[in-house]
């Protein structure tokens, strides 16, 4: 079963892949959107059905007491628009500091800090899908 995994942040979107076996989460690409969402549906779409995709496991993010702030809010409604386009489950997965421990693994790997602007969003998506595999 294959999973994609989404970072959504207010300017892009960042995407990450698993294998055909839905246990090793890889990045893939990030998506400006600048705030179009209906756009970036449509990218998502597109996404499920190139790479024949079966379920989603999107970030969710809490606040560090666990209440739910206006990013989980932004969250929970592209789910709900994303659900309206795709008859496959998507789940929420917590992602608190997951762009955090991206960039400190970017950081340790010597990237530079123009370089990891680009990738930080996907590898956050490669850690958000890769704990959802790891947890199932």
């Amino acid at each position: 079963m294959r999973y994609l995994g989404l970072d959504l942040g207010s300017r892009t979107l960042g995407v990450s892949v698993s294998d055909k076996t839905g246990l090793i989460a890889s990045n893939y690409k990030t998506i400006r959107h600048n705030e179009e969402y209906d756009k970036l549906l449509d990218e998502v779409v597109k996404l499920v059905n190139e790479l024949e995709v079966e379920a989603i496991v999107l970030g969710f993010p809490k606040n560090m007491n666990n209440t739910i702030g206006p990013k989980g809010e932004l969250s929970l409604e592209f789910k709900a628009k994303l659900e309206e386009k795709l008859s496959i489950p998507i789940y929420l997965q917590d992602e608190r500091l997951s762009t955090k421990s991206a960039t400190d693994m970017l950081i340790q790997g010597n990237v530079s800090r123009k370089n990891r602007k680009k990738v930080v969003d996907s590898v956050a998506a490669t850690i958000i899908l890769q704990t959802y595999l790891d947890r199932r």
